[in-house]
C-alpha cells in the first residue's frame, strides 16, 4: 500500500471555470492546502473523450437519477415531471448527454493532484456537486449557485465549475484517461517535510 501522502486524484476545471477566469483561484486553493500538482494541461475535449470519462453502466446512471430525484423532492418538485420519466437510468442517460455538451463547450484545465488523502481533501475543497448546496468556503459554494432544478428546465448540465475524482478507482481510471505517463511528474515540494 502506498503512503497516504502519495494518493492521486484528477481535477478538471470545467469550461465555465476557465471562461470565468477562476483557474488561478482554484489552483491556489489546492496548493495552499498542501497538495501538489504533478500534471497540468489545457485541453478542449471531444464528445467521445468525455463519453469515456464518465461510466456507461446502469448502476452509475441509476445513482445519478436517484440523486436528482432526491434533490428535486427536497425542493418540493417532481423530477419525473421535469425529466419526462421516473426511470432513474433514463434520467442518468439524459444527464450524461447534457454533461457531454457542457464539457465540450470550451477548454478544460486538467490536473493530477497528489498529497495526503488527496481524493477526500480535494472533494472538501470543491464542495457539494450541486453548487446551491455547497458550503461557503468551498470552490462551488463561493463561485456558483446553479442547481439541477434550473439546469433541467434549461435542458443542460449543472454548471458547477470543477470535477474531482470521487474515489480511488475513479481517480485511477481518470488519471489514465486524461494523462499519458510521461505527462505526470515526480518532485518534492519544499514544505513536505514540515507538513507530514
Amino acid at each position: 500500500m502506498a503512503h497516504p501522502s502519495e494518493e492521486k486524484t484528477v481535477v478538471l476545471i470545467k469550461p465555465d471555470g476557465v471562461k470565468r477566469g477562476l483557474i488561478g483561484e482554484i489552483i491556489t486553493r489546492i496548493e495552499k492546502r498542501g497538495l501538489k500538482i504533478i500534471a497540468l494541461k489545457m485541453v478542449w475535449p471531444t464528445q467521445e473523450h468525455i463519453d469515456k470519462h464518465y461510466p456507461a453502466h446502469d448502476d452509475w446512471f441509476r445513482s445519478i437519477g436517484e440523486r436528482l430525484t432526491e434533490f428535486f423532492k427536497a425542493q418540493g418538485l417532481d423530477a419525473a415531471k421535469h425529466f419526462g420519466t421516473s426511470d432513474y437510468i433514463e434520467m442518468g442517460k439524459q444527464t450524461k448527454g447534457w454533461l457531454k455538451n457542457y464539457l465540450t463547450e470550451g477548454p478544460i484545465v486538467a490536473m493530477v493532484i497528489q498529497g495526503m488523502h488527496a481524493i477526500s481533501t480535494v472533494r472538501k475543497i470543491v464542495g457539494s456537486t450541486y453548487p446551491a448546496e455547497a458550503l461557503p468556503g468551498t470552490i462551488r459554494g463561493d463561485f456558483s449557485v446553479d442547481a439541477p432544478t434550473a439546469a433541467n428546465v434549461d435542458g443542460r448540465a449543472v454548471k458547477n465549475l470543477i470535477h474531482a475524482s470521487g474515489n480511488a478507482d475513479e481517480a485511477r481510471n481518470e488519471v489514465e484517461h486524461w494523462f499519458a505517463p510521461e505527462e505526470i511528474h515526480t518532485y518534492k515540494r519544499a514544505d513536505e517535510d514540515i507538513m507530514f
